[in-house]
């Protein structure tokens, strides 16, 4: 295969990844895929001392809003839309999820030392641990249902409750230099 066509195939099937919705057993899946996940990052999360019960935040409607747009959909269209097939569309998934989610943990060390000098916790082995194991989860539902909105809501999902509850930094904060 060419790359070109390696690229008109990945560009196609994302946008394909964004008008599939999934069955209800794939749903239901997903829901078991998202609690271990859930669980995973928590018990890393806490007994790391990354995540932390903290005071609510205000404007939860426009975090939820912002956190849904950027990181979750923004994210997802390049990290599971562009880089993870659907089973229908490779052979080799294996490779594709472990590529994907690799550049997905690499991406938040980037962010980090490049594009946002406040986020120093993005270089934590918590943090970049919890990254890829949100990477991987997205990832295999993204490849089992063929659709983006699974890995789209789980992402949302953990990154709100982390800025809203658990201690999370907000954007101005990852923004601000040491």
């Amino acid at each position: 295969m060419t790359p070109l066509r390696l690229i008109r195939e990945r560009i196609t099937g994302a946008g394909r990844s964004l008008i599939v919705w999934p069955a209800l057993k794939d749903w239901a899946w997903c829901v078991g895929v998202s609690a271990a996940v859930t669980l995973a990052v928590a018990v890393i999360g806490f007994g790391s001392g990354i995540l932390r019960v903290a005071s609510p935040q205000a404007g939860l409607l426009g975090l939820w809003l912002s956190v849904m747009l950027v990181p979750a959909f923004s994210e997802e269209i390049v990290f599971r839309g562009l880089m993870i097939p659907a089973q229908t569309e490779t052979t080799r998934p294996v490779l594709w999820i472990g590529v994907g989610t690799l550049i997905f943990v690499l991406w938040h060390i980037f962010e980090a030392l490049v594009l946002l000098p406040g986020a120093t916790l993005f270089l934590h082995p918590a943090f970049l641990l919890n990254a890829g194991l949100i990477g991987l989860g997205c990832a295999l539902m993204r490849w089992r249902t063929g659709s983006l909105w699974p890995a789209v809501l789980l992402h949302g999902v953990l990154v709100f409750v982390w800025k809203a509850w658990l201690g999370g930094p907000s954007l101005e904060a990852l923004m601000r230099a040491g």
